[in-house]
């Protein structure tokens, strides 16, 4: 009787498993809701995108003339996510001659 109890309850806990979501099956399925996307050549871009589970991100760069033999995009943005906590997270960066340099109040300082 006890083995038959125990078989059951494995079984039922076994089955609860599958059917609870499965941790990314939302990322996985998630739909681009806008996308803008305009490339300069060299001198630049920006571009622009949502998604269905919340993620959205924007950048845009534009070509920076240092001296006369050095140039490089500096490149500004954000994005912004739903944690697992529920709160929504935001990190506006920009990416220059001194590196890549997020600012989000969530991030250690």
């Amino acid at each position: 009787m006890q083995t038959t109890i125990v078989i059951l309850l494995f079984a039922s806990l076994l089955a609860l498993g599958f059917a609870a979501p499965r941790p990314g099956a939302e990322e996985k399925d998630a739909q681009v809701l806008k996308y803008d996307n305009d490339h300069n050549g060299i001198d630049g871009y920006n571009f622009q995108f949502d998604t269905s589970n919340g993620i959205q991100r924007q950048e845009q760069a534009e070509l920076k003339q240092f001296d006369d033999e050095n140039s490089a995009l500096v490149v500004r943005g954000s994005y912004s996510f739903t944690a697992d906590d529920g709160q929504v997270y935001t990190v506006n960066y920009v990416a220059d001659e001194n590196g890549f340099q997020p600012e989000a109040p969530h991030l250690p300082k």
